[in-house]
């Protein structure tokens, strides 16, 4: 007797679950099993992030302040009610992060990336990354990204992308104005330390900004409006320069 026939000729097909995780298939492709991001570098986390944040980076590619055609493609059909469900489905989402990978860069550029990420640089009127990143630099809710757990080439590319126009945000663009100010060794130098610091225990974002610096100044940061099932919280941002 053939195995084949102990078996029903007809096997029925697994149900489709209908579910974000299978509607985002398309997105971990690139950015990794549950957006943990891809090890090539270059496609960056979404696990996690703040959920305005990643909202307001897929309105961004679908409006072409940012660029890259294949984002530009796949969510060009989609409103914004639905873009701003993906955002909050990847933000929801808590994965363990990978240890950073030891960097080869000369100890005075990683010195001088410390200065400005920690620091900032008074003279050139550049605030420190952290003052709007959060000092532990895993971003503020709901808005503002985390930096730890990226790669050096994603940031590095993403630093010379601001610096070179082609990449801007809703305005008041505050990152081209803050880009603007460091040279492509500061950036370079910020890129590398970044990339080398281990995650904390708690990788959630901060639920408000630092507090500003003795004689700092506001610093607005433009935002993308919700549609009306929205988040409150999200029409825009002051960061502390």
């Amino acid at each position: 007797m053939f195995l084949a026939s102990a078996v029903p000729s007809v096997v029925a097909a697994a149900p489709f679950e209908d579910t974000m995780a299978q509607r985002t298939l398309a997105c971990t492709a690139c950015h990794g099993p549950q957006g943990r991001a891809a090890p090539d570098g270059y496609y960056p986390r979404l696990a996690g992030k703040p959920a305005g944040y990643l909202y307001n980076q897929l309105l961004n590619f679908r409006e072409g302040r940012r660029h890259y055609g294949l984002m530009t493609g796949l969510i060009e059909p989609l409103s914004d009610a639905y873009l701003l469900e993906i955002a909050q489905y990847f933000s929801s989402l808590e994965v363990p992060y990978p240890a950073p990978l030891p960097s080869q860069a000369p100890a005075a550029v990683l010195r001088l990336g410390e200065q400005l990420v920690t620091q900032g640089d008074a003279s050139r009127k550049l605030p420190a990354c952290v003052q709007c990143h959060g000092q532990a630099m895993t971003g503020v809710a709901p808005q503002i990204p985390g930096l730890l757990g990226l790669p050096r080439d994603y940031l590095n590319a993403q630093l010379g992308a601001w610096k070179a126009g082609q990449r801007r945000a809703h305005a008041p663009d505050c990152m081209q104005d803050v880009v603007s100010r460091l040279s492509l060794e500061d950036i370079n130098a910020v890129a590398s330390w970044i990339a080398a610091q281990p995650l904390p225990a708690n990788t959630h974002p901060a639920a408000s900004l630092p507090a500003p610096a003795p004689g700092s100044s506001t610093l607005d940061c433009g935002s993308a409006s919700l549609p009306a099932s929205g988040m409150p919280g999200m029409a825009g941002t002051k960061a502390h320069k």
